[in-house]
């Protein structure tokens, strides 16, 4: 697989670690629910022509290495996993419905994944003028 992926007008490479928590980070990440999540978050990155490098579900947080297109805010990234797993999970687990209001807090962490560091692009772009 390359380095970079292309769509119709740019050529990227975009990777975001994810993480977000249960309501009030409650513990109930546990099986089956773990398997399960873990489904929906593929069946939603190959709807949406992501790439999951690795994901992880603890009892009370998941995280989620992904590639996304450029034409995907993190924001909606986060929403899309976020939405359609609360929505599933707890019509396909009525436990869950009873332990949380939601199933998933409002916040999350996105931290951006490149092949160089900031030090790296900054000295590029200040070495460009010189060129």
């Amino acid at each position: 697989m390359s380095r970079y992926r292309r769509n119709a007008g740019a050529t990227f490479s975009l990777k975001y670690h994810l993480v977000w928590c249960p309501k009030y980070r409650r513990k109930v990440l546990v099986a089956p629910y773990d398997m399960r999540l873990k489904e929906i978050i593929a069946e939603v990155a190959a709807e949406a022509e992501m790439i999951v490098h690795a994901v992880e579900v603890m009892p009370d947080h998941v995280h989620l290495f992904v590639e996304a297109d450029p034409t995907l805010a993190v924001a909606g990234i986060v929403n899309r996993f976020k939405g359609r797993s609360s929505r599933l999970m707890r019509r396909e687990f009525p436990a869950l419905r009873s332990r949380l209001p939601t199933l998933w807090s409002r916040s999350y962490y996105a931290g951006s994944v490149g092949h160089v560091s900031a030090k790296v692009v900054e000295a590029y772009i200040a070495a460009q003028k010189g060129m």
